[in-house]
């Protein structure tokens, strides 16, 4: 071990140990000393203080030794893994007492971090409310289904519209990072451990607080600041007014990165801050993904995502063969007579414009007079959208 945690690394290591995510002074005083130089300050140092006290206390063999357990590597600046976008953080203004680019990043998974978040095409952060709607929920899935064949995913890991953008990403084949508030020897939230899993198993699950520490409010706010600055740019979808994405928001502009939102119900509470925020002209209005991918693609270059492409074929269908398959419902099958009153049409109508919406690989027969719909069918090689 003693190898592999050896000076720069070792420090870096332990000053994630011993030290609060997010603090500005001591990012400020690493860039400056060095974290050898910091870590063994602290060592030596008799002062009373938190830091001292916990650098005295710290067995930091045992500790690396449970990273090592649960299968985390340390990425640090000056690793190719490193992602270069992190180092924003250090020259904007704090938000809560925080800024700063991490000390270290704590990771588990096959990906690369840095060429996830540092390819010609940036990632894009997906957050919005926890206790989110099945219209958000469907809306950051798709969202991300649609943008992950170019755009990396990002977001929290959290319930909600955390949960379905990773999702919809994982869905198409396309890359995902989660990032928690947490130590990676246990997930938060513990319902969401198989989706964790599976992002761990193939992408990237990382974080700046070591592992045997548990979440807290101030490392969701310290995890927030990361998921804003490891994307080229931010979509909120579904947040209340008090919602914890509108600091990940906050950061977004800090870093000058776009930020957008998706309008939502009127009527709904959920839809108050991306409102506020577009009325406010904060964040770009996003209909679709081609909306957020005009915003995330670099000035001079074009993007095409065929799995919105495809979508939009829709809006050349016969007005009759457009209707049924509006009347459907987005989940599950629906009956042929409850289909003919959901429609406006007679059961013959509907049935005759199921044949032709089957022959175009927009709906599928699941039973007897039962259907329900697919999604279109895409260009070969596009990844399906949703």
């Amino acid at each position: 071990m003693s190898g592999r945690w050896s000076g720069e690394r070792r420090a870096r290591a332990a000053l994630t140990f011993i030290c609060e995510a997010g603090k500005p002074d001591l990012a400020q005083l690493v860039r400056q000393q060095g974290a050898e130089e910091v870590w063994q300050s602290l060592l030596a140092s008799q002062e009373q203080g938190a830091w001292p006290k916990r650098a005295r206390r710290l067995e930091i063999d045992q500790l690396l030794a449970a990273a090592e357990c649960c299968g985390a590597r340390l990425i640090m600046p000056g690793d190719g893994e490193w992602p270069e976008r992190l180092d924003g953080l250090d020259h904007v203004e704090p938000l809560n007492g925080m800024a700063g680019s991490p000390i270290a990043l704590w990771a588990v998974g096959p990906r690369d971090l840095g060429e996830l978040c540092q390819s010609r095409l940036p990632a894009v952060a997906i957050v919005g409310a926890r206790a989110a709607t099945h219209y958000g929920c469907d809306s950051a899935n798709e969202l991300a289904a649609q943008l992950a064949g170019q755009f990396p995913v990002i977001s929290g890991g959290a319930y909600g519209i955390d949960a379905a953008a990773h999702r919809g990403a994982l869905s198409v084949g396309g890359p995902t990072v989660a990032v928690m508030a947490g130590g990676l020897d246990g997930w938060y939230p513990r319902g969401n451990s198989r989706l964790l899993d599976q992002i761990a198993g193939e992408c990237v699950v990382v974080t700046e607080i070591p592992p045997g520490i548990r979440p807290t409010r101030q490392g969701f706010l310290a995890r927030n600041r990361l998921i804003a600055a490891l994307s080229g740019g931010t979509l909120v979808v579904e947040a209340a007014a008090r919602s914890g994405a509108l600091n990940t928001a906050s950061w977004s502009l800090r870093l000058g990165r776009p930020l957008m939102a998706v309008p939502g119900p009127i009527n709904s509470a959920l839809s108050e801050s991306p409102h506020r925020l577009i009325r406010d002209h904060e964040a770009a209005l996003v209909a679709d993904a081609n909306d957020a991918g005009a915003l995330l693609t670099p000035v001079g270059e074009h993007v095409e995502l065929p799995g919105v492409k495809a979508v939009r074929e829709l809006d050349g269908l016969d007005p009759e063969l457009a209707a049924v398959r509006e009347a459907m419902p987005s989940r599950g099958d629906i009956d042929l007579d409850s289909l003919s009153v959901a429609s406006g049409r007679s059961a013959a109508q509907c049935a005759a414009a199921l044949i032709r919406l089957d022959m175009r690989g927009l709906v599928q027969q699941t039973g007897p007079q039962h259907w329900r719909i697919r999604r279109p069918r895409h260009p070969a090689g596009a990844p399906a959208g949703g």
